[in-house]
């Protein structure tokens, strides 16, 4: 039996949640909405996680806070992830996200933004990991359901922290901890460093999900391999090649794969229009479709001129046939080497 073929026989296991496989779409700032996450289980991730929401917006009860945190069944095993330097309302708000009855509640710690960090969240929290105890602590107390974290490395070369901050986690009964591969100085240059991931991972008694630069299945799937994590994060990735997940499944089970004809492109669009139809009034729709049909062409033929097009347009039903037009003629005259060429968003998570 092959290596593969063995880790196969094992269930993918974080904590209490069973997962069919080890691929899961990454939490991406004003990307990873309910409409894109239904998308993304669709197309096989194996659980979702929501953007970062603000713990202080639902203590202040923002509407647009609470329009965040919706979610549809279909998602599931689907997270909710909060963010907040304040203890009392990150208990509160793991609380609400039990309450709505999300799978696991998720807690940022990796986000490198000023506006975030200068408040003593996101990155900055790991800071101090001696001082997370009891954050940690009090909200797995205060709920029944998992209640998870992601970090990154460190907050820059010198004090790369990563491995204290699962220590305390572990004794403070955080199910798991997701690692992105960079330090908060980074940001989102330079290169994930899965061999900090393994090494955590080697150390941990938790279980570890490694995240960073995987753009290929072949990518998803040695990382598997190699670093020894439960599972992986894909963020970027998929807005690139929203098919990732599937392909890396299939890699993962020792199948071959197909580059998505045109057709799969024409269905993916409309599946995506309807879903975001059904979230957001025509102006917001419309918003975010202009957003994921320039990701999703990154790298193809004619792309740049297709983007700018994109965001002229004003007509939903203009739009959306342009994009099919664009990615009929597209998909049959591309090749895989628009996988390799740089991609042009950084996002944040």
């Amino acid at each position: 039996m092959s290596s593969t073929a063995a880790l196969l026989q094992k269930p993918v296991k974080l904590g209490p949640i069973q997962l069919e496989h080890p691929f899961v779409l990454a939490p991406m700032a004003g990307i990873t909405n309910s409409p894109f996450r239904r998308l993304m289980r669709r197309l096989k991730s194996s659980m979702v996680i929501s953007e970062l929401v603000s713990a202080n917006g639902i203590e202040y009860a923002g509407q647009r806070t609470f329009d965040l945190l919706k979610f549809h069944e279909e998602e599931r095993v689907v997270g909710l992830q909060i963010f907040g330097e304040r203890e009392e309302n990150l208990v509160k708000a793991a609380q609400y996200v039990e309450k709505l009855g999300a799978d696991f509640v998720d807690l940022n710690m990796g986000c490198p933004v000023p506006k975030v960090v200068t408040k003593g969240a996101g990155s900055a929290m790991c800071r101090n990991p001696e001082q997370l105890y009891p954050i940690l602590k009090k909200m797995v107390e205060g709920v029944k359901i998992p209640v998870t974290i992601k970090i990154r490395t460190g907050w820059d070369t010198n004090s790369r922290n990563a491995l204290d901050v699962v220590r305390v986690a572990a004794d403070a009964g955080i199910a798991w901890v997701a690692i992105h591969g960079r330090t908060r100085a980074q940001g989102y240059s330079g290169e994930a460093d899965w061999d900090f991931i393994a090494d955590v991972k080697a150390k941990s008694t938790l279980p570890i999900i490694g995240n960073g630069d995987i753009g290929t299945a072949e990518q998803a799937v040695h990382r598997m391999r190699t670093s020894g994590v439960d599972a992986v994060l894909i963020g970027r990735g998929a807005l690139r090649n929203p098919f990732l997940f599937e392909q890396s499944l299939a890699l993962w089970k020792g199948e071959e794969f197909k580059i998505p004809p045109p057709e799969r492109y024409l269905e993916l669009l409309d599946v995506q229009r309807q879903l975001l139809s059904e979230s957001f009034p025509e102006r917001m729709a419309m918003v975010h479709a202009r957003k994921f049909l320039g990701w999703y062409s990154a790298g193809f033929p004619g792309c740049h001129a297709f983007r700018s097009k994109v965001f002229t347009l004003s007509d939903p039903e203009v739009l959306w046939q342009e994009a099919r037009e664009f990615f009929q003629a597209a998909a049959e005259s591309r090749d895989t080497h628009y996988l390799q060429q740089p991609f042009l968003m950084g996002g944040h998570g």
